[in-house]
């Protein structure tokens, strides 16, 4: 069961601290450094935290796939895909006023179809802009090969009340992969930035012959532009060859928008890698670190990443020693530079699919593991900012769902306070379950 509804005991993370590090299981971020005390009148951010339980909106069974985004005004997102009613999809999305704890409206559609592609990695985004308006997309299938999907991008201008007709970000008309979408706002407060993973050049290759070279080129990286009129520039390629499906992300730095992803080298080399966007072009990708993990096939475990000015922490999944691991890394200059990365856990049990948040007193990041006999564990580790010192690590709750079935875990903070929400599988049905961690 979920280990949420009542305050964390400090004795009972004591001794799972102790248990942990005696095993050698989990590395604690920079256990070796100096702990330091709270400003006087400041929280202290060292104290022990509560996981409470967090009530989401009535989703219903048969909801998956979460996105949880926070917006210019610190009001939290989530949106989810129900899929109960056979193969009919319906995309939904609430707010949450963190200031107020409640939430400010219930379960609101924004698209249904058949014709939806939903997967458990590639998931639909929503997106608020400080001009109010609110961005989601998800995934349209454009034939009847298994992976053959557009994107759709829509904008609402009257708080999600009402979508205009969907566009399409990409021209290339082919029937191929398009997804594992991140968007960004644009600094101008109306428009948006948004990027995926282009699969144009992939065609005559089957989904399986993306792991390893096959009839098709490989797949690519690529971004636009968009204003409130939908109107696309700047569409360009940044990476000519990236892992098949894994996960982008973007967060906004004081110095632009920052992505990263999983690149993919002729050598089948799947490292992190980073980009920036300075004025109108992106820089040229490098890694966040060199794992030089050689991967013959997408591990189906994409990156994350948080931003505070010009504080940037990027976690992800990696098993370039043959042990799966997550790491975290930050950089102080907006993503131009990464010191090294913090190994927060090592083990066979590693599921990866890692989530980070950052704010001026902490870093968190959260991830999944999941032991031989299949049960799973979803565990939060909250940091300094600077990754120096581990201030706690919790086991946040205990899913039923096994495998794929839990999809990837979403996490924001905001208030000094984390927000979670997972995927569960209760009777044979995927459902959301949320968490609050506040001290």
């Amino acid at each position: 069961m979920p280990a949420f509804d009542r305050p964390a005991r400090p004795s009972t993370l004591r001794t799972t601290l102790a248990a942990l590090t005696a095993s050698l299981l989990l590395a604690a971020c920079g256990s070796d450094a100096p702990e330091q005390s709270p400003a006087a009148g400041s929280p202290d951010v060292t104290a022990p935290s509560r996981i409470l339980d967090w009530a989401l909106p009535e989703t219903g069974a048969g909801s998956a796939s979460p996105d949880l985004v926070a917006g210019p005004d610190g009001v939290l997102m989530l949106s989810w895909v129900n899929s109960r009613e056979g193969r009919r999809h319906v995309f939904q999305f609430s707010r949450f006023d963190p200031a107020q704890q409640r939430w400010r409206n219930a379960p609101t559609t924004i698209a249904i179809g058949n014709r939806m592609f939903v997967n458990w990695a590639d998931t639909p985004h929503v997106l608020a802009t400080a001009d109010g308006a609110l961005w989601a997309h998800w995934l349209q299938k454009n034939g009847d090969a298994p992976y053959a999907y557009d994107i759709a991008l829509v904008r609402s201008r009257d708080g999600g009340a009402n979508w205009g007709a969907y566009t399409v970000p990409h021209d290339d008309g082919t029937q191929t992969e398009h997804g594992f979408v991140s968007m960004w706002p644009q600094a101008d407060g109306i428009g948006i930035g948004i990027a995926w993973l282009d699969g144009r050049n992939t065609a005559g290759a089957s989904h399986e012959g993306h792991a390893s070279p096959g009839a098709g080129g490989p797949m690519t990286l690529r971004a636009a532009n968009f204003d409130a009129a939908l109107r696309r520039t700047g569409d360009v390629e940044i990476d000519a060859s990236v892992c098949d499906c894994c996960q982008t992300a973007a967060a906004v730095t004081a110095q632009g928008p920052v992505l990263v992803y999983r690149g993919r080298s002729d050598g089948e080399v799947r490292d992190i890698m980073v980009t920036r966007r300075e004025g109108e072009a992106w820089t040229t990708p490098m890694p966040v670190h060199a794992d030089n993990w050689v991967m013959p096939a997408c591990p189906v475990n994409g990156p994350d990443v948080a931003a505070v000015d010009t504080g940037v922490v990027v976690g992800w999944y990696s098993a370039q020693t043959g042990t799966p691991q997550v790491q975290i890394a930050r950089s102080d200059d907006s993503g131009a530079s990464f010191g090294a990365p913090v190994v927060l856990d090592s083990d066979a049990a590693v599921q990866g699919r890692v989530a980070v948040a950052l704010d001026g007193q902490q870093a968190w990041a959260l991830w999944l593991r999941e032991d031989a006999a299949g049960a799973q564990s979803l565990w939060l580790s909250r940091c300094s900012p600077d990754l120096a010192s581990e201030y706690e690590r919790i086991e946040v709750a205990r899913p039923q769902g096994r495998g794929r079935g839990t999809g990837f875990p979403q996490l924001q903070a905001v208030g000094g306070q984390a927000y979670i929400v997972w995927t569960d599988v209760v009777d044979g049905a995927p459902t959301l379950r949320g968490a609050r961690v506040a001290r």
